[in-house]
């Protein structure tokens, strides 16, 4: 999974010669939180979110009036409030790599730039999306996590026994355990007993730490009972 494969293309810009008025106006009307900033030329000078443009706006412990707010608001551009170079990021990057440059610099989005030229945005929901779709989220699954030794063969023993008993592995995640030896595995299974699976790999030796499956809908546990 790459940056270009889950960015917003072509993404809604303002230049430095907007106001702030009009990029609030256009942040708020919008499904969106940030704003690339572009200059005269097109060429890609900073972002700006909501939080950002309330920021550079006049306090609300101000003594001026409404009218005044709205005449600082609609006379002071977006090219005066900008601050610092802005982070970004190609489309060929992983994705992963591109969330890791998020948390390095702790920001909500990175701009996808490809020959000095803006083609996209890819923000942390975007990230989280990945995320659900990566581990199952929301589908009717069972779920078990496993810790497994860091070595050559144990991940494939753990898939052979779930296959053995006819089940599907409908997603599958790995992490660092608590110990730099261990894996954490979680993955998602179809077509097999909870029990039937736990036991087998318990007799496998393999330390399952948790079990979950989502609860049923309640007109489906009303009809059960």
């Amino acid at each position: 999974m790459l940056v270009k494969d889950r960015m917003t293309p072509n993404p809604i810009t303002v230049t430095t010669e907007t106001s702030l008025k009009e990029a609030l106006e256009l942040v708020r009307s919008k499904p969106f939180r940030h704003l690339p900033v572009l200059d005269k030329d097109g060429k890609l000078v900073g972002i700006v979110t909501e939080k950002s443009l309330v920021y550079a706006s006049p306090t609300a412990t101000t003594t001026l009036s409404v009218f005044e707010v709205d005449y600082i608001l609609s006379r002071t551009k977006i090219g005066q409030v900008i601050q610092g170079e802005v982070v970004t990021v190609g489309p060929d990057l992983p994705i992963e790599e591109a969330a890791r440059v998020m948390i390095d610099h702790r920001i909500g989005c990175l701009p996808v730039v490809e020959d000095d030229k803006l083609i996209g945005i890819i923000s942390d929901t975007d990230i989280f999306r990945v995320l659900v779709e990566g581990l199952g989220g929301g589908h009717p699954s069972l779920r078990i996590t496993i810790v497994i030794p860091e070595a050559v063969g144990s991940l494939a023993r753990v898939t052979a026994k779930i296959a053995s008993l006819g089940g599907n592995i409908h997603t599958l995640g790995t992490f660092w355990g608590e110990r730099p030896e261990d894996r954490v595995i979680a993955f998602r299974l179809e077509g097999v007993d909870r029990d039937e699976v736990v036991k087998a790999l318990e007799e496998e030796g393999v330390k399952v730490t948790n079990v979950w499956e989502p609860s049923a809908p309640p007109d489906k546990e009303a009809q059960a009972d």
